[in-house]
């Protein structure tokens, strides 16, 4: 795979994100690879007249690769910008945050790391991705793609969420909570790794069902195989705020009767690794996870 076009997008709040952005585009122009910047990112950076502009919903389309600067959450912006296009372009992320599962490229790895990409040296991972979809009055109302989870969760000043959950047509059980994470094996050290779900290798073809701040401790995390269609059904009381987030990028308030239906979508999203890095080395370096 040669790489002649690369997208750039940048956290627009995050200085160093913005300079990281600035210096990757210099050095892919200087070495044959055209740039492309997303229009905030771009005025953000002043950017504007240097280097052509795309919106962020056509990120991917026309570009090799897509690299994003920041944290996850940026690297989840720009994934969702490719997953809902009809581009198949892979991502790449440079760690300007603080955990930075997803990233793989550290601000001091960022110019070998380019020197790597424009050689070839890199691999790609298939990632799953979820697809939820909302229905009201027995109709479609939203739906969109996540890579990490889609969450019901419940506002500030609501009470306590019974959610029934089904997978087919059998009923798993009702959930009381303040809401319910349906993760993929991706998302499992995202927010379901801080409900107090299970970490689950990137490998695992596998969803997880994890409920947040359960009324019970009898409700447990449950993992369930990808090709399960679950369905899950809120009690909403009347006024009663509950949002439905895609990988806390975007969110659908929920209303009393919405039923929401989540399963694996019909693509994966493309991740570029340039490093040797192991699922287990990042668990070590980021948790500290099974250090003494």
């Amino acid at each position: 795979m040669t790489i002649r076009t690369a997208a750039l997008i940048a956290r627009h709040t995050l200085p160093d994100a913005l300079a990281a952005l600035t210096d990757a585009a210099a050095w892919l122009g200087a070495n044959g690879c055209a740039p492309v910047i997303e229009e905030e990112s771009a005025r953000r950076a002043r950017l504007e007249t240097r280097w052509p502009t795309v919106p962020r919903d056509v990120l991917g389309q026309g570009a090799d690769v897509v690299i994003a600067f920041g944290g996850d959450g940026t690297l989840l912006g720009a994934a969702s910008a490719v997953a809902h296009s009809p581009a198949d372009t892979p991502v790449l992320g440079v760690n300007l945050g603080r955990l930075g599962f997803l990233t793989e490229v550290s601000r001091a790895e960022l110019m070998p790391a380019l020197e790597a990409l424009m050689a070839g040296r890199f691999r790609l991972e298939s990632r799953l991705l979820l697809s939820g979809e909302v229905e009201r009055a027995n109709q479609p109302l939203a739906t969109h793609l996540a890579l990490n989870d889609v969450v019901v969760t419940r506002g500030s000043f609501s009470r306590m969420i019974e959610i029934d959950v089904t997978i087919g047509a059998r009923l798993v059980c009702r959930v009381q909570a303040d809401g319910l994470i349906v993760a993929s094996a991706t998302g499992s050290t995202a927010y379901n790794l801080s409900a107090g779900g299970p970490i689950v290798h990137p490998e695992v073809d596998a969803l997880v069902l994890t409920p947040i701040a359960p009324h019970t401790l009898t409700n447990r995390p449950l993992v369930l195989p990808a090709t399960a269609r679950i369905t899950l059904k809120p009690a909403i009381e009347p006024q009663a705020d509950v949002v439905l987030t895609f990988d806390g990028q975007y969110g659908v308030p929920l209303v009393t009767g919405d039923t929401i239906h989540v399963g694996r979508a019909p693509r994966v999203l493309k991740l570029v690794r340039l490093t040797e890095r192991t699922h287990f080395d990042m668990l070590r370096e980021k948790l500290k996870w099974g250090n003494s």
